[in-house]
């Protein structure tokens, strides 16, 4: 499994924004990454768009309210994707399964669908889902449950230097990859982009697991995907915090062969956007 953040989109500079709002450079950062403001919004605590009104808030008590809301409007922009680094992404999912780890706002998986870059990663896990932001440990640990995956098998690339770090304290290979060659050096290092084009030496694995965050819309679907012939769709609870936390949960479908016989895995696509109606995600255990 390679865990990959912050290389996929990146977010130019605010200047031109700020310039065409008649803001000071710098004030749009200030404001909306303030500790008050981002901590709820990337664990959670409060959807996106309450975070970005609490911006313009903030703005608002130096600029009239219009130009604050206007500003904030520009710069509420999904970024834009960072092909050399897509394409390297799509060299390792010949190898293994990729996922995107991500400190975010509850809009991320809208972004994520704006720049197609849903279609390029095996599973997502966003900090406002799991309650907790890197460079916390407890923020891979969390990860890690979610995806149904060790620690020593994980590769996790970040372009901050503390979020790598973060992953290296429970134990999994955490690489600061600032840049796009650095990326690729990593994952070369790791043997991950070697081979003729279409090689492949991880096994996909033939299971495919639907992560739910409501119990009944899990035990619901599981019914539903059993008549239809799905096997096991089996429903575990997957805690997410410690163990006493029973709010801190997720709910996982378990599914391993399609009604045709053929692999879970064969009707990954279908499966994710099934799991997307339900809030939720697909993933694996390899």
């Amino acid at each position: 499994m390679l865990d990959l953040d912050g290389v996929l989109r990146r977010f130019g500079p605010d200047d031109a924004i700020e310039d065409a709002h008649g803001l000071p450079r710098g004030a749009l950062a200030r404001a909306g990454f303030a500790p008050d403001l981002i901590g709820p919004a990337i664990t959670g605590a409060v959807p996106d768009e309450v975070w970005r009104a609490s911006v313009a808030d903030r703005l608002a008590l130096d600029v009239d309210r219009a130009v604050a809301e206007a500003a904030v409007a520009s710069w509420s922009r999904p970024g834009e994707v960072v092909a050399e680094a897509v394409d390297l992404v799509r060299l390792a999912r010949r190898r293994c399964r990729v996922a995107l780890l991500t400190n975010a706002t509850s809009r991320l998986p809208d972004d994520l669908r704006l720049l197609g870059l849903d279609r390029e990663v095996d599973a997502v896990v966003s900090s406002a889902r799991i309650g907790v932001a890197k460079p916390s440990p407890e923020a891979f640990r969390r990860a890690l449950r979610v995806l149904q995956h060790s620690p020593a098998a994980t590769v996790f690339c970040d372009d901050k230097a503390e979020n790598a770090s973060g992953a290296r304290a429970i134990g999994v290979d955490g690489v600061h990859t600032p840049t796009t060659a650095s990326l690729r050096e990593a994952l070369e290092a790791r043997g991950l982009l070697d081979g003729p084009a279409g090689a492949s030496t991880t096994d996909v694995a033939d299971e495919v697991l639907l992560v739910l965050p409501e119990r009944d819309a899990a035990e619901g679907l599981a019914a539903r995907l059993a008549a239809d012939g799905w096997t096991p769709a089996a429903v575990h609870r997957e805690l997410l915090a410690g163990e006493d936390d029973g709010e801190a949960a997720d709910w996982i479908v378990e599914l391993t062969t399609a009604p045709d016989g053929r692999p879970a895995s064969t009707r990954r696509t279908w499966l994710d956007a099934l799991a997307d109606e339900h809030d939720g995600f697909t993933s694996d255990n390899g």
